[in-house]
């Protein structure tokens, strides 16, 4: 064992995941400075180990069995004024700090330009992997670079946003260099004094033609996200979920045009050149699954088609049938795979 890090053995980790499901991992630690990261990974490269990053665990589904390696949480906070430039202040933010925390900070100060991320779960660490997006905003239009260390080399890198590759859910980080990145923290420039964004149609309903402030923008996301049971409630068994399962397929816009003469009204939004956004809970519906459907311990959330929830015992293997059926339902009705949006830890 290490000297200095308070390595644990068998520990149970669904009670660190908001869908409250997951085994036990073989070695679990909490890290709280980057010096302890390149420890924690000598630990298990000096093991063969294979090593789980876990941050908020919002977006994470973890086997029945566990992790029979080392599992890291992220516990590196901190919020730092860097400097500042015409009107931006760019602040760096621990990995480990919670993210709506951070938003909530944000707005106090002033700052515009995640306002509408308010209520997401999670960690600041998580945000650029997925590029977490809603309501209009993504993570991407303010974040100036994330710092990283390299799994295979130790060595701590920055990327610039440039280099992140981010689109829909998506980053190199997720994707062309899965795994191979640990978050240590993330630099954000926000607006100061800044206008609050409301292009998404369930907040422009809202505020009409009027120019709200970021606190009212705030609340408003609260309460759709409360609405929808997409705000972490002890008090809510709807939201026990790891947000919204699947992403909003991409199509062409030919694809498209084939979906709505074939079915009518398909709701779309736009999407780059040459294609759209197909809504996953429109098609979920219109497959003939609706809000509340039950399969074993698992069910669709009864106020949010796209959450997939622990309805108290549920395991992981009740939620990947739930996920399949739903898959499988959609496919054969539309011909479109739903991708599905957690992070799959020990699943085949």
């Amino acid at each position: 064992m290490s000297e200095t890090l308070d390595i644990k053995e068998n520990v149970c980790l669904a009670p660190f995941t908001t869908l409250q499901i997951g085994g036990k991992a073989r070695f679990f630690v909490e890290v709280h400075d980057e010096s302890e990261v390149a420890e924690a990974l000598f630990f298990a490269a000096d093991r063969k180990l294979p090593v789980f990053v876990l941050g908020g665990g919002s977006n994470v589904l973890i086997s029945d069995r566990g992790f029979d390696g080392l599992v890291i949480r992220i516990a590196i906070c901190g919020v730092t004024q860097t400097d500042s430039a015409a009107g931006v202040v760019f602040l760096s933010v621990g990995a480990g700090e919670s993210w709506d925390e951070f938003v909530a900070f944000c707005l106090k100060q002033g700052l515009a330009g995640v306002e509408c991320l308010s209520g997401i779960p999670g960690s600041v660490g998580g945000t650029p992997v997925q590029n977490v997006g809603a309501y209009g905003q993504e993570v991407a239009e303010t974040i100036v670079s994330v710092r990283c260390v390299d799994r295979r080399s130790s060595e701590i890198t920055t990327f610039p946003n440039r280099d992140c590759g981010f689109s829909y859910r998506k980053s190199i980080f997720n994707s062309t260099e899965r795994d191979r990145f640990i978050v240590l923290s993330v630099t954000f420039g926000l607006a100061l004094d800044g206008a609050a964004r409301i292009t998404y149609k369930e907040l422009r309903d809202r505020f009409g033609g009027s120019r709200p402030g970021l606190s009212d923008v705030r609340d408003a996301v609260l309460q759709i996200r409360r609405a929808k049971s997409m705000v972490t409630d002890a008090n809510d068994p709807n939201s026990l979920s790891a947000g919204s399962f699947f992403k909003n397929p991409i199509v062409s816009i030919e694809e498209y045009h084939r979906l709505k003469d074939r079915f009518g009204g398909v709701p779309q939004f736009p999407y780059e050149r040459d294609h759209v956004k197909v809504p996953a809970a429109w098609l979920i519906e219109n497959a003939g699954i609706q809000k509340g459907f039950i399969l074993n311990g698992a069910g669709i959330s009864e106020n949010h088609t796209l959450a997939i929830i622990n309805r108290g015992s549920a395991t992981a293997a009740d939620v990947l049938e739930l996920k399949s059926h739903i898959q499988k339902v959609v496919k054969e009705k539309f011909g479109i795979h739903l991708d599905p949006e957690p992070i799959f830890v020990g699943v085949p």
